[in-house]
C-alpha cells in the first residue's frame, strides 16, 4: 500500500472512531474518494479484527475498547511458529463453527504465512456472531438480513429478539416477532445482521430454548434411540457431531452403542440413511418409520 493510501486509511480510522458519526458518503467526501473505496476499507477492517459496528443506514464506526482491555502495545505477539500453532489448534475445532474462520481470517491479516492464509473462509460468520451477541448483551431486537429459510425455501429479512446461542456458536435462539414463536436460525444462513439499538426486547417473559439433541435439531424430548455403529460409523458420528460422544457406550468387537434422546427425527434420519450397513437400530420406532418413508420416496423415483 502506498503512502497516500496509509495516510487515508488511518484518517479513516480517526474518522470512524471519534464522536461524531458519518455517512459512507460524507467519510468518500472528507477522503475524496468513492464510496466503494470506503466499504472495502471497512470490509478490510473487520478481516483485520477490528471490531466494526453499523449504526445504521450507511453509517459506521469503531467500536471503542473498554477500559479493562490493554493498549496496543502490550498485545501479545506470535512467532511465525507460534502463529502456525495456534492455527493448528484452531483448525481443529468443529467445522461448523461460525467463529473459526473468524479467528483465522485475523491471524492470516497479521502473519504472512501460507499455512494460515490457506484455511481462511471468507464467508466468516463471526461478524454476525459479534453482532448477535451485543444485541443478547444489551436486549435489543435485530433483523436478520436475507436469511435463508430451509423450511420456506424462501430468502427474506427476519423480525427476532435474539436471546441465546447454541454449542459453537452455529445457531442463535431469538422470538420471531412475526409468528410469536421461538425458534433456532442458522448463523451461516444470513447474510447481514442488523442490530436495532432503538427497539429493546418486549416479550423476554416468551422467550424461552427448547432442548437439543446431539443432532442439533431442536423440539421438547420426543423419544430415546438406541443404535449400534460399526467403528467407521462410530468416527464419522463424533467428528461430524462432537456432542454425542458423551453418549457412546464400548460394545465389543470394535461396535459402540449410541443411547441418547431425539428431538426430532430429521436429523438423526439423515445420517443413519448415509451408512447402510453400518447403523443397527436396537429401540426407536419413529426413527424406523422415518427411513422406511425415505426408502419408499426413493423407490418411486
Amino acid at each position: 500500500m502506498d503512502q497516500p493510501k496509509i495516510e487515508r486509511v488511518l484518517r479513516l480510522m480517526t474518522l470512524m472512531s471519534g464522536s461524531r458519526l458519518y455517512t459512507v458518503d460524507e467519510l468518500a467526501d472528507k477522503l475524496d474518494t468513492s464510496y466503494r473505496s470506503i466499504y472495502r476499507y471497512i470490509d478490510t477492517f473487520k478481516d483485520c479484527g477490528f471490531a466494526v459496528e453499523k449504526v445504521r443506514g450507511n453509517v459506521y464506526r469503531l467500536a471503542k475498547l473498554s477500559p479493562k482491555y490493554p493498549n496496543l502495545d502490550k498485545l501479545v505477539y506470535f512467532s511465525e511458529e507460534e502463529a502456525y500453532l495456534v492455527n493448528h489448534l484452531i483448525d481443529r475445532l468443529d467445522p461448523t463453527n461460525a467463529l473459526k474462520a473468524g479467528l483465522q481470517r485475523k491471524l492470516a491479516a497479521i502473519y504472512s504465512s501460507t499455512s494460515i492464509a490457506d484455511y481462511i473462509d471468507k464467508q466468516s460468520n463471526a461478524a454476525n456472531v459479534e453482532a448477535l451477541s451485543a444485541a443478547v448483551r444489551d436486549r435489543c431486537a435485530v433483523r436478520l438480513l436475507r436469511y435463508e429459510s430451509g423450511h420456506s425455501g424462501q430468502v427474506r429479512d427476519r423480525h427476532v429478539e435474539p436471546f441465546g446461542f447454541t454449542t459453537n456458536y452455529i445457531d442463535v435462539w431469538a422470538y420471531d416477532l412475526e409468528d410469536g414463536r421461538n425458534k433456532i436460525f442458522k448463523i451461516s444462513r444470513m447474510e447481514e445482521v442488523e442490530v436495532l439499538d432503538g427497539e429493546p426486547w418486549a416479550h423476554e417473559r416468551e422467550h424461552e430454548r427448547q432442548g437439543m439433541d446431539v443432532f442439533r435439531m431442536a423440539g421438547r424430548e420426543e423419544f430415546r434411540i438406541r443404535l449400534r455403529l460399526s467403528m467407521k460409523a462410530k468416527n464419522l458420528l463424533v467428528e461430524e457431531y462432537p456432542l454425542a460422544e458423551r453418549d457412546l457406550l464400548p460394545d465389543g468387537d470394535g461396535a459402540w452403542i449410541l443411547d441418547t434422546g431425539i428431538c426430532a427425527v430429521a436429523g438423526v434420519g439423515r445420517f443413519v440413511a448415509g451408512l447402510p450397513g453400518e447403523i443397527e437400530i436396537l429401540e426407536g420406532e419413529p426413527l424406523r418409520a422415518f427411513l422406511h418413508e425415505t426408502a419408499n420416496f426413493f423407490e418411486k423415483i
